[in-house]
């Protein structure tokens, strides 16, 4: 298997240090990929930084028309970037279909973007001292973007990362997860092909300890990272001159109040609990139900695992838990469900496992110090608490360091617009599980979750300023 050379500044470059990438699911190799070192991620700053002022003048609508032409070419290579992201990522492959059909929604809203009128017209007659003047803002870019991703959604998070950098008119050095870069490799080839400049994008593949620039290096003027909290918070305390947007962690809670339709509930905390093992930020975590209907809420949820959630090879079309992408991280979720049933939990579904692959597992009445409580499991498990009334789900629902995304599920609506208020997260999902995202949609979160917003519109916001034209006459 020939090793896969890295994007470098609009050319395809080698080295001879070479990644082996195994399978998560059964440890066979799938791919080989050359890794970048400091002297290539030199050459790359110094291309980006070279490139701001053409990618700055290029105007709205040809930036629209190459986010359109890469989204035809995501779309023609769609069936590649699914079998890659099965094979190094172990997501099923109906889930990695539907991140390749999202990657589409992400460069369609990109383009779109690039089309709307994000400035505006000041009156600055409204005021006595601006009298017989006009204020024009434009929105321009904050030049070079350093973007770092994570394993979980290698193509669509790294389609977050660049169709809003490209729309805004910024250039970007992105380094993908160790794990499944090759999703990001060929998203540089389709962007190419559609006619980005050669020092719009640089795809490196670098080991952890090379990437320190990234964050610091003077030449970059904003960083994007997804990944853990406890790297998003000390890369944004390195990062001194940058502006950031991190998108960190979570352990997202779900509220069934006593009016929830349970069957529709238990179908879609199943699914936003256990999609791809787990491995999402916004994957259903805690759920709180009220105490009329938690034990058939549980009832519900337990049959509805059993009978739809599948766990195994995430080749099979059937599958919905497909393995961790570590052994270790496997056998971390194990430890942290056992320690729950030590302290009290009880054990009502799976809790089993065997190599990286852990079976979905329900679990009730956690103690909230248990870790499957108050930290992020990022794996196969959800816990059902039940509380005396709607104060308390709140209550216990907002609980957390975390602030990413909150489910409800209730017809009354003067709960629901109760909870939009109270709790501190960055959205509020209605009759659905947490996991719940449209990729236009302004995505983000609060406390240890986070900072900023994706979303392609939202994005472009972060990655530009605003420039004002005081006019006389």
């Amino acid at each position: 298997m020939d090793a896969r050379p890295f994007f470098l500044a609009g050319r395809w470059t080698s080295s001879d240090t070479v990644d082996t990438l195994r399978s998560p699911w059964d440890e066979a190799v799938v791919s080989r990929v050359c890794r970048a070192g400091p002297h290539h991620l030199e050459e790359a700053l110094q291309a980006a930084h070279e490139a701001r002022g053409a990618l700055a003048a290029t105007p709205p609508a040809a930036r629209a028309e190459l986010l359109e032409a890469a989204r035809e070419g995501v779309r023609t290579r769609r069936e590649e970037l699914v079998d890659v992201i099965v094979a190094e990522a172990g997501k099923p492959v109906t889930a990695a279909r539907g991140e390749a059909d999202r990657c589409l929604d992400t460069f369609t809203d990109a383009a779109w973007a690039c089309r709307a009128a994000l400035g505006e017209v000041v009156p600055l007659d409204a005021a006595h001292a601006g009298a017989g003047r006009t204020g024009i803002v434009r929105r321009v870019p904050k030049g070079p973007v350093a973007a770092i991703t994570p394993f979980n959604f290698p193509l669509n998070l790294v389609a977050h990362k660049l169709a809003p950098a490209i729309a805004a008119g910024c250039p970007v050095v992105l380094k993908p997860a160790p794990q499944t870069p090759t999703a990001a490799l060929i998203l540089a080839e389709i962007l190419a092909e559609a006619g980005l400049p050669a020092g719009g994008l640089s795809v490196l593949p670098l080991a952890d300890d090379d990437a320190g620039p990234l964050s610091t290096d003077p030449r970059l003027r904003f960083l994007s990272f997804t990944g853990s909290a406890k790297v998003g918070w000390m890369l944004k305390a390195r990062a001194t001159h940058l502006g950031v947007a991190l998108e960190l962690g979570g352990n997202a809670g779900v509220y069934v109040a006593a009016d929830a339709d349970l069957d529709h509930a238990a179908r879609r905390l199943a699914a936003g609990g256990f999609g791809y093992a787990g491995q999402s930020c916004i994957s259903v975590q805690r759920i709180f139900a009220h105490a009329d209907v938690a034990e058939a809420l549980v009832d519900r949820l337990v049959q509805e695992v059993r009978d739809t959630v599948v766990a195994g090879d995430p080749r099979d079309e059937a599958t919905v838990v497909g393995p961790l992408i570590r052994r270790r991280d496997a056998e971390r979720v194990e430890a942290w469900i056992a320690a729950a049933v030590d302290a009290g939990a009880t054990l009502r579904c799976g809790g089993t496992r065997e190599g990286s692959l852990v079976q979905p597992t329900v679990l009730t009445d956690a103690p909230p110090t248990t870790q499957v409580m108050c930290e992020e499991v990022f794996g196969p498990v959800v816990t059902v608490v039940a509380v005396a009334d709607d104060d308390e789900g709140l209550r216990r629902l907002d609980d957390s360091r975390y602030g990413l995304q909150a489910g409800l599920f209730t017809r009354d609506v003067g709960l629901v617009m109760r909870a939009w208020r109270e709790l501190e997260v960055g959205g509020v999902i209605h009759d659905d599980a947490s996991a719940f995202r449209v990729d236009l949609m302004p995505y983000g979160g609060v406390r240890d979750s986070g900072l900023g917003r994706e979303g392609p519109r939202h994005a472009i916001l972060e990655l530009t300023e605003p420039r004002l034209l005081v006019l006389r006459g």
